[in-house]
């Protein structure tokens, strides 16, 4: 099942060492199988407020990126990010072939109703 690295960064001055994380992140990722998604492009806020950035990173699934966030490679490169641009990370795995939200509505409802 693939599983996701998602970004929420804020703006930010542009920065030498951002730059360079930029330049240096798809390094860090590709042993892992992983690949961005989305990177660099303006979102369309549709509903609410969601100032700054987007970044997602697509993964064979959640091993693989647990490890690339935790690899050596990843981790020496983070702080020229963190350094200058404030947000949040996740990781979330994706859902299984077939998946089916009536199932979770269905689910929703049986605990509803067992209140």
């Amino acid at each position: 099942m693939p599983a996701y690295a998602i970004a929420h960064l804020q703006e930010a001055s542009p920065h030498p060492e951002t730059a360079e994380y930029i330049e240096r992140i798809t390094a860090t990722f590709e042993p892992f199988g992983g690949h961005f998604l989305v990177h660099a492009t303006q979102h369309e806020v549709m509903e609410g407020d969601w100032p700054g950035h987007v970044v997602v990173i697509a993964f064979p699934g959640m091993d693989e990126a647990r490890a690339w966030w935790d690899s050596s490679a990843y981790r020496a490169i983070a702080p020229l990010r963190s350094r200058h641009i404030e947000g949040d990370v996740i990781l979330v795995p994706g859902i299984p072939e077939g998946y089916d939200p009536a199932v979770t509505a269905r689910a929703l409802r049986e605990s509803l109703s067992a209140r």
